[in-house]
């Protein structure tokens, strides 16, 4: 236990009061605070101060809610144009489902373009994604049409205009409804 003088620089346990001690009387102890108010405590409620470090009990608790406290952690908040983008996109051109198109009819193609657009469709109901976008060019209209006429057959998908910013005329957009 420290032994206590008047003029000595104390700073209370329990509290964040710091103070010159003023009078001495037995085991309590008066001290005038940095405002000017005098307080009198008990011996064992007090603690010398060194005028070197001084770490007050208030700067303690701080450090130790701050510690006690878990710090939140950033989630990455997606902007809502990111959140509306189509998770999957299918390019229908041509070009992009095989090397060389010069041996295939028109026929031929337009049937190759139908069956990877079924295809890649189902993967996407079975992959449970939401939002497909089927790129097929503007053109004179006739794999749009079908892709229409393919989607009429599920019971479960809606199909729109794509972004127009980003596809132009030629893409379309399905939104694909999900039972949980």
């Amino acid at each position: 236990m420290a032994v206590f003088e008047i003029g000595d620089k104390v700073e209370a346990i329990d509290d964040t009061i710091v103070g010159i001690i003023s009078k001495i009387n037995g085991d309590e102890i008066t001290i005038n605070t940095d405002d000017g108010f005098p307080l009198t405590f008990q011996k064992q409620e007090l603690v010398k101060v060194a005028d070197e470090i001084r770490v007050s009990n208030y700067e303690v608790s701080q450090i130790k809610k701050e510690k006690e406290t878990p710090r939140k952690r950033k989630s990455n908040v997606l902007k809502p144009k990111e959140r509306n983008q189509p998770k999957m996109e299918v390019d229908l051109h041509i070009n992009q489902l095989v090397k060389n198109s010069k041996d295939m009819d028109n026929f031929e193609m337009l049937n190759l373009q139908l069956e990877t657009a079924k295809r890649q469709l189902d993967f996407a109901i079975s992959k449970r994604i939401q939002k497909v976008v089927f790129i097929h060019g503007v053109g004179a209209g006739v794999l749009k049409q079908e892709l229409y006429y393919l989607f009429r057959k599920y019971d479960n998908v809606k199909y729109y205009d794509a972004d127009y910013k980003k596809y132009g005329l030629g893409a379309t957009e399905v939104y694909i409804f999900q039972n949980f």
